[in-house]
């Protein structure tokens, strides 16, 4: 074969290689790139509505959801604000094409030498393209991916633009998204007016927003503020006398604080507002009912009860605190929220015990009886079960007035028995009582599983006078251009059992605390209530009421262990009657409901004040949830 054969031959090999690398090259990208995301669409503005809560007051009570500020261009801001990001994330920014090739020559030798990763070397617009256009996961695949999005941003936009739409994409904590709302988060007040100190700070979040985070970790965001700040000198934006001069005149950081406050209650509200409005993509202002000086009383008797119960094995406690006609003013759903975010007074199923007694004779006056009628305390067997009183012992005839203040269980049985299992069970379902309950005779003594707050509100038609009562915790919601789309209007299901058969129970559950198992919780005004006790002393409750606040506590442990004799007269009552006290102060003594009274019905919660903060927030969770004395 000639040579020119022989060269033709490599050539044209040459060219096939050439032809077939092109080919495998390009099968290579597609491979990488056929399923990128719109990038158009992904740059376009969007935002997560978020929904806010405030108290009865107006007052601010928790943002939920993530918290996105009002676009910025870089050119709005402070000079010291994107050279403090520059100077940690990406010092060549404006030198290099998307991918910086020393940086990351930089990096990889220090990270040899550290025997560790400690330098990243992604550039700000490698940061834009995993934030806006990619998820988190760290594959070789979406690596790939980033870098032909980075070099595709920068052959599309500028420099500038890249970096605005940085600064309002990145996370910086706390729920907050971009430089505009971490500013109004962490210093009140707008980017654009952000110091060196400041600057500094909100670069140094970057990294690792929840560890640097200034409300949780304000040692570290200050350790990591100076490390951003010798970032500067040495990037040549800050001279060190610069920098030590920010170090000693820096101001205080002030940041807004959400309470850790009702967080069990703005769970349960949280979780009824796609029922009442349809969230889409606006920022919702939710009105609701709570009293925040009621849930901090509510917080200190349950604590306070918690800490005298320790050596009787009570592990948790919660209270739930409503008006007569249903508005929830406070809500303590466990021992601490940050340790357990089961709801105990609107998840839990628990026996009440005795505390179900007031809905049995009431059944039973509804069939005619009196509080005078007499019925006889003596050992009783129904289909080979015999209940037993908690003293053990048998009283004999007894009136029923008698047998509720003492709790007299054989008598609970009889009145039952008598008017029928059926009949208990549709009086309780006329006063709000949803969850399932067995016909079966040891109904009367409270053996089926009710919620706390089902409870409590049954207890609230006496309180009225013989009003329906459905709890709620949202008067109103609005969007953000101060748009009314629900408001409460009604107040429940209306009259569900008479004047006469409420205030009679009135009079009856006011001896309980007069005179029978309730004495430690006399409030010195007039009031009414019942213990609870199931079996084995597994659950322990009281729940009561004034004439303008009804109230039930449930103490226990959530694996049903049970107590070391803690009945609904001890601990319970003496914690209800704290917080009765102390919720009260203000508030004159009204007599209660009398059988021969006319109550009005009661009034929806009283339209709150504006709220005193503005916002953006969203949406979560869940609703709903005690034998013997």
């Amino acid at each position: 074969m000639s040579d020119k054969s022989k060269k033709s031959r490599v050539l044209m090999y040459l060219a096939a290689t050439v032809v077939w690398g092109v080919i495998a090259a390009i099968g290579v990208l597609a491979f990488f790139a056929y399923d990128l995301p719109d990038v158009e669409k992904a740059l376009a503005a969007t935002r997560r509505p978020t929904v806010t809560l405030v108290a009865s007051d107006g007052a601010h009570l928790l943002t939920v959801g993530d918290i996105h500020g009002l676009p910025v261009h870089l050119n709005d801001l402070p000079p010291a604000l994107p050279q403090a990001i520059m100077a940690t994330e990406d010092r060549r920014y404006y030198d290099h094409f998307g991918l910086d090739v020393i940086g990351l020559v930089r990096a990889a030798v220090t990270n040899i030498k550290a025997g560790r990763v400690v330098q990243g070397g992604s550039t700000i617009t490698q940061q834009v393209a995993k934030n806006v256009f990619l998820t988190p996961e760290r594959t070789f695949r979406r690596k790939v991916q980033e870098l032909l999005l980075a070099l595709w941003l920068e052959q599309k936009f500028s420099k500038d633009q890249i970096f605005t739409v940085y600064l309002n994409r990145v996370y910086l904590g706390s729920g907050t998204y971009g430089v505009e709302a971490a500013s109004q988060r962490y210093f009140q007040k707008s980017a654009r007016h952000l110091d060196i100190w400041q600057s500094a700070l909100m670069a140094g979040l970057l990294k690792a927003p929840s560890r640097y985070n200034p409300i949780s970790n304000p040692k570290r965001a200050k350790q990591r503020t100076e490390q951003v700040l010798a970032n500067m000198v040495a990037a040549g934006y800050l001279s060190k006398a610069d920098a030590a001069a920010v170090k000693t005149g820096r101001r205080s950081i002030k940041p807004v604080r959400t309470s850790r406050r009702a967080r069990y209650f703005s769970d349960w509200v949280l979780a009824q507002v796609p029922s009442y409005v349809s969230v889409g993509d606006r920022d919702l202002t939710v009105v609701t009912t709570i009293d925040r000086r009621l849930q901090a009383d509510g917080e200190v008797a349950i604590a306070r009860a918690l800490k005298k119960g320790k050596r009787f094995n009570v592990g948790q406690a919660a209270l739930v605190a409503m008006t007569p006609g249903g508005a929830v003013r406070a809500l303590v759903g466990g021992a601490d929220y940050g340790v357990s975010q089961y709801n105990r007074v609107t998840q839990a199923r628990r026996q009440p015990g005795s505390a179900f007694k007031p809905l049995v004779f009431l059944a039973g006056l509804e069939a005619g009886m009196t509080p005078k009628t007499v019925i006889e305390d003596k050992p009783l067997t129904i289909e080979g079960w015999t209940p037993r009183n908690f003293s053990r012992k048998f009283a004999g005839p007894v009136t029923l007035q008698q047998a509720l203040a003492g709790s007299i269980n054989t008598v609970a049985v009889r009145v039952a028995r008598t008017v029928g299992y059926d009949k208990v069970i549709d009086t309780a379902r006329r006063l709000g009582v949803t969850s399932n309950l067995n016909a079966i005779p040891s109904l009367a003594l409270g053996t089926s599983g009710l919620n706390l707050l089902e409870l409590t509100a049954a207890y609230g038609t006496f309180a009225n006078g013989g009003y329906g009562v459905w709890p709620y915790g949202i008067v109103e919601i609005r969007d953000n251009k101060g748009n009314v789309l629900y408001r409460r209007q009604g107040s429940g299901p209306g009259r569900v059992i008479n004047a006469w058969a409420a205030g009679t129970m009135n009079a009856m559950l006011s001896d309980v605390i007069a005179t029978g198992t309730g004495k430690k919780a006399k409030l010195g005004r007039p009031a009414a209530g019942k213990t609870g006790t199931s079996q084995d002393y597994r659950d322990a409750l009281f729940v009561g009421y004034s004439a303008d606040l009804v109230a039930g506590i449930w103490m226990g442990n959530d694996n049903v262990a049970p107590m070391k004799r803690v009945t609904g007269g001890g601990l319970p009552a003496v914690a209800w009657r704290d917080f009765m006290v102390a919720a009260h102060q203000k508030t004159p003594p009204r007599a209660l409901p009398a059988p021969g009274d006319k109550p009005a019905r009661p009034k929806v919660a009283g339209q709150p004040a504006q709220p005193k903060e503005g916002g953006f927030w969203k949406s979560i969770l869940d609703m709903f949830g005690g034998t013997g004395k």
